[in-house]
C-alpha cells in the first residue's frame, strides 16, 4: 500500500484526530432485554401480590424453570453469584486454603477471602485459558481444603481432570459458572458437576434478572444449607438455626429472570450468529485469534474474545484497545492484570507468588468484543474492518502512539 493511503487510514482514525461517526457506542455486555410487556406484567403481579421479597412465588417459579431446563435437582436463587459462591464455600465447610485461577474475575477470589479463606492462585492452560490441573496439583498443601474452578468465557473447564485431582487429594470441588448458563460438557449441562456450580444472572449475562445468581447442585444437604444461609439462617418464622446472611433474590428480579429465560433461544441464536461472523471476518487477519469453543462442549457464545499476538499482528493489545475506544468500540481487556496482581492479594504475597507466566501473557493479549442483541451484523463488520486496518497499519499506529501523537479523545 502506498504511503499516502497508509497515512489516509491512520489520519482518519479518531485516536489521531480523525472523525468517528458511530450511530451509537458498541458495548461489551449491554443487557439483553426480554419482551417488555411480559416484564411489566410480572412487575404488576408482584405489586398486586404485595410480595416483593422473602422467597416469593416468582422466585420459586424461577428456580423451577432453571431446574427443569438444566435437569438439575436444586436451583437456589440468590441475590448475586458472589454471595452464591461464598454460601457454597461455607456449606462445604471450607477453611484454610482454596485453589483458584489467577485469571478470573476478582469476585471468584473475593468470595473466599471475605470469609477468611485464603485463595491460592494458580496458572492456567495456554490454549483454553482455563485452570490447569497440573498447575493446581503443584500448589496443593496440607492446608488446602478445596478447588474453586471457573468456566472462563462461559466455556467449560477441564472438569474431568479437576474432578480426578480433587478426588485423589480428598478436596472439595465447586465451580464459578457465572457466565455459563446453558453451556454443557460432554453432553451434560453445567450445574451437574462438582459439589455445586454457581451461575450469574447479572445484567451482562446472556440471561439476566437485572442482578442475581443461582446455586445449582444435585446434593440435597448443600441445597438445604444454602437455603438457610441465604435468609439469615431462618428455618421457620422466628426460628434461626444457623449463621446466615441476606442473599435473597427479589420478586422483581425473579420476574425479569423468568422473562429472560423465555427468550434464551433467541439470545443464543443471535450470539451464535455474531460469533460466526466475527470468526469469518477475522480468520485471515495476522495475529488475531478468536478464542474457540473446545471439543465436547457447547456454549452460549456470550463472550467473543480475541487474542492478539503482537509479534504477528504488529501491534500491542493496549494500543489496539486505545484506537478502538476512540472509535466508540468499547472492547474490554478481561481479566487484566490477573487476580494475583490486584489488591489485597498483590500486597499479601511475595514476588515468587506472582509468577504465573501464562496468566500474565494471556491477560496482556485478550480483548472481549461487543456482542449480544444490541449488536447488528453491520456493527460486527465495522469492528472487524477496523481491527483488520489497525493490524495492517500497526507499525505506523504504534509509532505514533509511542511518540505521543494521540488525540485526547476522538472527534464524534
Amino acid at each position: 500500500m502506498s504511503t499516502s493511503r497508509r497515512a489516509g487510514f491512520v489520519n482518519g482514525l479518531a485516536a489521531f484526530g480523525g472523525t468517528s461517526h458511530p450511530q451509537h457506542p458498541l458495548y461489551v455486555g449491554r443487557p439483553n432485554i426480554p419482551n417488555r410487556d411480559a416484564v411489566l406484567a410480572r412487575v404488576g403481579t408482584a405489586l398486586d401480590n404485595r410480595w416483593l421479597s422473602n422467597d416469593g412465588p416468582m422466585v420459586r417459579e424461577f428456580e423451577e424453570v432453571v431446574e427443569a431446563r438444566l435437569g438439575v435437582r436444586h436451583c437456589v436463587a440468590v441475590a448475586n453469584a458472589t454471595l452464591g459462591l461464598g454460601i457454597v464455600a461455607r456449606a462445604l465447610g471450607l477453611h484454610g486454603e482454596v485453589v483458584v485461577p489467577a485469571f478470573t474475575f476478582v469476585a471468584t477470589a473475593h468470595s473466599l477471602a471475605w470469609q477468611g479463606i485464603t485463595p491460592v492462585f494458580c496458572d492456567i492452560d495456554r490454549d483454553s485459558h482455563q485452570l490447569d490441573p497440573a498447575a493446581v496439583e503443584a500448589v496443593i498443601t496440607e492446608r488446602t481444603t478445596g478447588i474453586l474452578a471457573a468456566h472462563t468465557w462461559g466455556r467449560p473447564c477441564d472438569i474431568d481432570g479437576l474432578s480426578e485431582l480433587a478426588a485423589r487429594h480428598h478436596l472439595e470441588l465447586f465451580f464459578d459458572a457465572a457466565p455459563a448458563y446453558g453451556a454443557s460438557y460432554r453432553g451434560t449441562y453445567l450445574g451437574h458437576f462438582g459439589r455445586a456450580e454457581v451461575l450469574s444472572f447479572h445484567a451482562t449475562k446472556i440471561v439476566n434478572s437485572g442482578e442475581g445468581g443461582a446455586i445449582l447442585t444435585n446434593d440435597d444437604e448443600i441445597a438445604a444449607s444454602a437455603r438457610l444461609m441465604r435468609t439469615f439462617g431462618f428455618a421457620d418464622t422466628d426460628l434461626v438455626t444457623s449463621i446466615g446472611t441476606n442473599a435473597k433474590m427479589s420478586e422483581l428480579a425473579a420476574g425479569m429472570g423468568i422473562c429472560s429465560l423465555a427468550s434464551y433461544d433467541e439470545y443464543l441464536a443471535v450470539n451464535t450468529r455474531n460469533f460466526s461472523r466475527y470468526c469469518a471476518a477475522l480468520a485471515d487477519v495476522p495475529g488475531i485469534t478468536v478464542v474457540p469453543c473446545a471439543p465436547d462442549t457447547a456454549i452460549n457464545f456470550n463472550n467473543v474474545v480475541i487474542e492478539i499476538d503482537p509479534r504477528r499482528a504488529g501491534i500491542e493489545r493496549d494500543i489496539m484497545l486505545q484506537v478502538l475506544t476512540a472509535e466508540q468500540i468499547l472492547a474490554r481487556r478481561y481479566f487484566w492484570p490477573g487476580c494475583h496482581r490486584m489488591e489485597p492479594y498483590r500486597s499479601l504475597r511475595t514476588p515468587a507468588d506472582h509468577h504465573f507466566p501464562i496468566t500474565d501473557l494471556v491477560a496482556g493479549r485478550v480483548l472481549s468484543l461487543p456482542t449480544g442483541t444490541s449488536i447488528e451484523p453491520a456493527d460486527i463488520d465495522r469492528v472487524c474492518e477496523l481491527i483488520s486496518g489497525i493490524v495492517e497499519h500497526g507499525e505506523e499506529i504504534s509509532a505514533r502512539v509511542g511518540n505521543g501523537i494521540v488525540a485526547a479523545s476522538g472527534n464524534q
